[in-house]
């Protein structure tokens, strides 16, 4: 029965996100996370263009919550919307991008729209980013075209963690196109990355510390010599006067 209870619960959310997704699909919808509170069910949604999900005083998201209720059952469920800080490093924001530019204008200029999206990702700042567009493009045949920039992992620990991927499809008059993102965003701690860290500062002051004890012992060396000098002529004229006593004495014997 617990088994049950928590298949059916993660159903029911799947299904909620599936909805959110279509229903916000040209408002550049990113993320849809569902949290439960005391007062009901609280939706956060992460969109790119939050102007459009709200609507005209709150028109859309309104309609949404009252279909929320029709058709899932949530009692109160409470809707609440975050901006996305950079879009272009958003898979999901990109994926349906490209998908709505090819249902737009078809799928003769897929290559120019590839190679634009390529240098957006990475003037946001990425490492590196790779876009796989597979379907009958340009012609009746089936083909994969791959469009890729910077470094980017496929393999390994960090593949699974730090690059951002997503899919979606888009339904051309050919038939339907899949469009698949990978994004390895400039924020990745890469374990084989090396830094040279520059101690200049360090070095600088150490030479200074170097030439003031120098110029120290210089004047002290200068300073020991002068004293010497001074004290050299005493003792000459203290060794003179003896000297002339001894030739006193000795003259005084002679006689």
């Amino acid at each position: 029965m617990i088994e049950r209870k928590f298949v059916s619960e993660n159903l029911k959310e799947y299904l909620i996100k599936e909805y959110v997704n279509e229903v916000l699909k040209r408002a550049g919808q990113s993320n849809v996370k569902l949290k439960k509170t005391p007062l009901g069910e609280k939706i956060l949604i992460t969109a790119s263009k939050p102007g459009l999900v709200v609507g005209r005083k709150g028109e859309n998201i309104k309609l949404l919550t009252t279909q929320l209720k029709k058709r899932f059952n949530l009692e109160n469920p409470q809707i609440e919307i975050e901006e996305v800080q950079q879009p272009d490093l958003d898979p999901k924001i990109v994926a349906e991008r490209i998908a709505t530019t090819l249902e737009r204008f078809g799928s003769g200029r897929f290559k120019s729209i590839g190679h634009k999206v390529l240098e957006a990702i990475m003037k946001a700042g990425a490492l590196g980013t790779e876009i796989l567009i597979s379907g009958k493009i340009p012609s009746s045949r089936a083909k994969r075209w791959r469009f890729y920039q910077g470094y980017l992992k496929k393999s390994g620990h960090i593949a699974k963690i730090g690059v951002l991927k997503a899919y979606t499809v888009a339904n051309l008059k050919s038939g339907t196109v899949g469009i698949q993102v990978r994004i390895m965003p400039g924020d990745v701690e890469l374990p084989d990355k090396v830094e040279l860290r520059e101690e200049l500062e360090t070095i600088e002051e150490s030479e200074d510390i170097k030439e003031e004890e120098i110029t120290k012992k210089s004047d002290e060396k200068s300073s020991k010599k002068k004293e010497t000098k001074k004290s050299e002529p005493k003792s000459d004229d203290s060794q003179a006067k003896p000297k002339k006593k001894e030739s006193k004495k000795k003259k005084e014997a002679k006689k």
